[in-house]
């Protein structure tokens, strides 16, 4: 009988100890089965060099903070943009990053997102009338100052210059626009012209200056929406023997850019840290997954709404300093910079 007791206390025993055992899987299994944060990220297109850059960065820091990150492209295409934030939505996401293509074309569907509980951030440009739950940009109409002041140090009272902007759609040109004719104004400097690139498609700035070639040849400046479209306009003023005699100014900082201003044919760009900004990004977008909110001390409004805002400050770069902002902070190789300059001396 004693025998009988202690095997049966001893089979108890074992069966609790399994329950015990079979509780702890089951937790770590709950906990290792526990989702990622989803995150949809929606670009406008590849086109710009720098978009690779934000895409490239954003998903590394998102990888870091344990989220997960679905990128779609929309290559210029509204409906196409729309249909991928759709897919978003269906997709039931946490949070959806959005560059829009066009300001206003995106209200409804943001809505609709929103509705369904996904936090919405605009990334670089604004969605208008959207009350999206973060914008977080560079300050744009700085950008056009600087350009600004970088032109009126070249030219002189009573010059002219022509504006060969990106998309009138893209609020962020409209911006840059307000802080670089602020700058001629003070300057006393002429705007002779101003034309918008659709799409920022770079492969039309050839045909405008050929149409205005005789206002081209009247301008001591030509202010560029970025550096693609800078660098069309200089094989432009090449061809026609006036490359370094105009005033050139872009901004982003592209590869190509800083190649020009190191060898005299630009005379600046503006340098946007692409990689702070998406890195800030992706945290922030992993807080509103999380917290349902990210605290700002700035808001910006747009158009309807005052919505959370996170401004970083953009540094313009010339031959001067190109070495202290591009080189030293590895967002471009030296080698690759100066490639022309080194052909040269070979």
């Amino acid at each position: 009988m004693k025998k009988r007791c202690i095997t049966l206390a001893a089979i108890i025993l074992m069966l609790f100890s399994l329950v015990g055992c079979g509780g702890n899987s089951v937790n770590q299994a709950q906990q290792d089965d526990d989702p990622k944060i989803q995150i949809g990220f929606c670009f406008d297109n590849f086109v710009v060099e720098r978009w690779k850059r934000d895409r490239d960065v954003f998903v590394s820091t998102a990888k870091d903070l344990d989220a997960e990150v679905n990128i779609q492209n929309a290559n210029g295409d509204v409906q196409k943009q729309i249909e991928h934030i759709q897919y978003f939505i269906d997709q039931n996401v946490d949070v959806i990053v959005i560059v829009p293509i066009e300001a206003e074309s995106l209200k409804d569907i943001v809505r609709k997102a929103k509705d369904k509980g996904i936090k919405i951030i605009a990334y670089d440009r604004p969605i208008m009338n959207a009350d999206v739950d973060l914008y977080i940009s560079f300050d744009n109409e700085m950008v056009g100052t600087l350009m600004g002041q970088e032109m009126a140090g070249s030219l002189q009272a009573g010059d002219k210059v022509l504006m060969v902007c990106g998309s009138h759609d893209d609020n962020n040109v409209l911006e840059v626009e307000a802080g670089f004719k602020m700058q001629m104004q003070l300057a006393e400097i002429e705007i002779a012209d101003i034309t918008y690139m659709t799409n920022w498609q770079s492969e039309l700035v050839e045909g405008y200056l050929y149409e205005k070639r005789d206002l081209v040849n009247e301008v001591q400046g030509i202010m560029c929406g970025n550096d693609d479209l800078a660098r069309e306009v200089i094989h432009y003023l090449s061809e026609n023997r006036m490359a370094g005699d105009i005033c050139v100014v872009g901004q982003d900082a592209d590869l190509g850019g800083c190649q020009l201003i190191v060898s005299g044919l630009q005379n600046m760009t503006v340098f946007k840290p692409v990689e702070k900004l998406a890195k800030q990004a992706a945290e922030c977008a992993v807080i509103l997954a999380k917290e349902g909110k990210y605290e700002c001390r700035d808001v910006f409004y747009d158009g309807k709404y005052n919505v959370p805002y996170v401004s970083l400050e953009p540094i313009a770069v010339t031959s001067e300093n190109m070495d202290e902002i591009i080189i030293d902070s590895g967002f471009h190789l030296r080698e690759d910079v100066y490639i022309d300059t080194v052909t040269a001396e070979e």
